[in-house]
């Protein structure tokens, strides 16, 4: 059923902690790349590596994705708008049928679900379980009609829950201002060993310069129109200069000069080798978000290679580079302020190799080791003050609704 553990561990009692069986429960298809996606596979490694047991149910769309052994499907997603973006999600009786069939194989000591507002599977866990539940807030929307217009249905499932988690300082103030209630801040991982060291790719980051991104390229808010539109402006000066885009979709250069395009390199999705070579390719790394970010993997993948950044100054992002001190802000939107602040990193390497190193120190705070063992703590806590024998299905009536009109386990 998807259960992974690191093998030789003595299981003992929930209290005892030596190992724990726990469900992770993602709402976004696993097979398209996204942070919390990322999150969660990075945690439930981090957790089987510890000695613990997990399991994770997840909507998968691509049948032909290679799947982690610890890896459930739920179903195949279907996309919907959601948070200014577009999310894979899976719902409806099947779904909830299939939740319902993993907790109860799974006789998990502790339920840890993410996004539990989403509508998918994360919403279908909260109506569907009850005992022992950790849920994980990723969102930053201070205007979420979702969570604003479905807040009676949600109290039913959040109601539920043990302890819960923000990534974020914005992702908190989400969760407070729509749904009430605090969090405890415990921000996104990252491996740091994984990305500190790495060849450039052939040909990088070579002598006229260059900037670097990774990110979807068709998600206006990731902010490559802005970087297109600064590089533009850049490269008339610098002859040399080269724009390396990594990332899945399809990149609009349409406002990029004719005589300009060849020295923007699309890559496409890269593998987790590459992508790791390619924060090492480029003279200045860039994040220019526009919005939407409660946090900033992105971001720490680049401080973890030693990146020179410069990034977007939304909230997310000033929080993870410490108000500037561990990369160089720029105004969201600015391509003019982009431009000034990546021309001033391209001509002083000095000021790169500070950043560089300011980055790596900063960096270590996030390190996936540090992050996971804060989570295990929450659960400890949620099981010293929780004697239900572990979780179990429950019969909100919402799920119930939902496995009438489908098929039941």
């Amino acid at each position: 059923m998807g259960l992974s553990t690191a093998g030789g561990a003595t299981r003992t009692s929930p209290a005892g902690i030596d190992t724990l069986r726990v469900g992770l429960v993602c709402p976004y298809s696993w097979d398209v790349p996204g942070g919390v996606q990322q999150h969660i596979g990075d945690l439930a490694e981090t957790l089987i590596a510890m000695g613990h047991e997990v399991s994770v149910l997840a909507p998968v769309g691509d049948t032909d994705h290679e799947p982690p052994p610890y890896l459930v499907p739920a179903g195949r997603p279907v996309p919907v708008p959601y948070n200014g973006s577009v999310a894979r999600i899976g719902f409806g009786p099947r779904s909830a049928s299939r939740v319902r069939r993993w907790i109860a194989e799974g006789r998990f000591d502790v339920l840890h679900i993410h996004e539990p507002a989403a509508p998918s599977v994360s919403l279908l866990s909260c109506w569907a379980a009850d005992g022992p539940i950790v849920a994980t807030f990723h969102t930053s929307n201070p205007r979420s009609r979702a969570m604003t217009a479905g807040s009676t249905a949600l109290r039913s499932a959040l109601e539920k829950i043990n302890a819960r988690v923000a990534v974020s300082e914005a992702a908190r103030r989400t969760l407070v201002e729509h749904l009430g209630g605090d969090a405890v801040l415990i921000p996104n991982g990252v491996s740091v060993r994984r990305f500190a060291h790495a060849e450039p790719l052939p040909g990088w980051p070579g002598e006229g310069g260059s900037i670097g991104f990774l990110g979807r390229l068709d998600e206006p808010r990731k902010g490559l129109g802005v970087l297109l539109e600064a590089f533009s402006r850049l490269a008339r000066d610098r002859p040399g200069l080269r724009l390396l885009v990594a990332g899945p979709g399809r990149a609009d250069l349409s406002g990029v000069p004719d005589d300009l395009r060849e020295r923007v390199v699309l890559l496409g999705r890269l593998d987790e080798a590459d992508k790791v070579r390619a924060y090492h390719s480029a003279d200045v790394f860039c994040a220019p978000n526009l919005g939407g970010e409660s946090f900033g993997i992105v971001l720490t993948e680049a401080m973890s290679a030693g990146a020179a950044i410069v990034a977007s100054d939304i909230p997310a992002f000033g929080a993870v580079l410490d108000g500037g001190r561990a990369g160089e802000l720029f105004r969201a939107g600015d391509p003019d302020h982009l431009a000034d602040r990546a021309a001033a990193l391209l001509d002083d390497p000095r000021r790169r190799d500070r950043l560089s190193r300011a980055a790596r120190d900063a960096v270590r705070a996030y390190d996936w080791e540090t992050v996971a063992a804060d989570i295990a703590h929450v659960y400890e806590t949620v099981l010293g003050r929780e004697r239900s024998g572990g979780v179990r299905t429950g019969g909100g009536r919402w799920a119930s609704a939902l496995l009438r009109r489908g098929e039941r386990p």
